[in-house]
């Protein structure tokens, strides 16, 4: 299995100039003046053209990671989720315990997901309890697979596809939800981000299928129409933000390292063809995985990456999620190194 606990720089010359580029010098100066005089991340966000504020760091450590954390400026209430990825057997690049161990004990958090709806060793709760326990994230925090006990459901204000989400039905113990996320190419979606990692993430198997069918059968994922999908996933996402006050107590972390073209839930994924980028944080999911998109854009070796996500029609669920008010594609990248 491969060691991705922590790894470490490997930025390069053409992506300090790439993020340069993507951080108007006004915007980028108010953030970093704000994160400076320690206002919260409300405060810092609040730029004057309504875009929001991306944090990035190119050191995939778990200082690194602590460092991105620590610039949202935000204090959670509550019992503390931390919604990752346990990762299908047996070889795929979830986010490794080594990694995410540290934040996460000093939130108190406790490792949450949800089975699939798809099969594989994580489809039922006894096993994927054992996967999470075979992958360590046991040795870090407690574990909750969120729909053990089934659904609950969360209402869906402003969409077009959902009337409703159902997620594991331990949601409502929760006051506070970090996301961590490790950013990657997908099969059905293009890409995987903060806004699935919310959505699907936070489904229960019965959700999941609800979405990927595009509201259609709580049964079968399979068959559905993929804009109707794509769509599925942000008015997902939306219901959790919406639950958790507005998003008030919800922030998102992607880590962009094992750039594979295939999502965690891939158990056999392919090797990567672009090189480690960094990590990247904020409160706004949308403008979160807007600036990892535009990171892979600028990288080398983008090829094959790109191609998934065109031809999955990826960025529609971004553009679906700032249509119904998740977030904005609009964004500020403050360097933190």
């Amino acid at each position: 299995m491969r060691n991705m606990g922590s790894i470490g720089k490997s930025t390069s010359l053409a992506l300090t100039l790439t993020l340069l580029t993507l951080a108007p010098t006004a915007g980028a100066a108010k953030a970093e003046a704000a994160v400076a005089n320690n206002k919260t991340a409300e405060e810092s966000i609040a730029m004057p053209d309504g875009s929001s504020t991306v944090y990035f760091t190119a050191s995939i450590t778990p200082e690194g990671l602590r460092a991105a954390y620590d610039a949202l400026g935000w204090t959670p209430t509550g019992k503390v989720a931390a919604k990752v990825s346990t990762g299908e057997p047996p070889d795929s690049n979830y986010l490794r315990p080594e990694l995410i161990g540290a934040l996460v004990r000093s939130v108190g958090g406790t490792i949450v997901e949800c089975n699939t709806a798809y099969g594989g060793q994580r489809a039922d709760t006894d096993s994927h309890t054992q996967v999470a326990i075979d992958h360590g994230f046991t040795e870090i925090a407690d574990v909750d697979i969120m729909d053990a006990n089934g659904s609950m459901t969360l209402p869906v204000y402003g969409s077009s596809v959902l009337t409703e989400n159902y997620v594991g039905a331990s949601f409502a113990e929760y006051g506070s939800f970090l996301a961590l996320t490790h950013f990657k190419g997908h099969q059905m979606a293009g890409y995987g981000g903060a806004i699935k990692n919310i959505s699907i993430g936070l489904a229960s198997s019965r959700g999941k299928a609800w979405i990927h069918s595009g509201g259609v059968s709580l049964t079968n994922m399979w068959g559905g129409e993929q804009n109707a999908f794509l769509d599925a996933m942000a008015e997902a996402g939306k219901s959790v933000s919406d639950a958790l006050g507005g998003g008030a107590n919800i922030v998102y972390i992607n880590v962009m390292n094992r750039l594979s073209i295939d999502c965690d839930c891939n158990g056999h994924p392919a090797e990567p063809d672009i090189h480690d980028i960094g990590i990247l944080a904020s409160t706004d999911p949308v403008a979160l995985d807007q600036a990892c998109v535009d990171l892979i854009y600028a990288a080398q070796g983008n090829e094959t990456f790109v191609q998934r996500l065109e031809s999955m029609n990826g960025i529609r669920t971004i553009e679906h999620a700032q249509a119904i008010g998740l977030g904005s594609r609009q964004y500020h990248l403050v360097n933190i190194d």
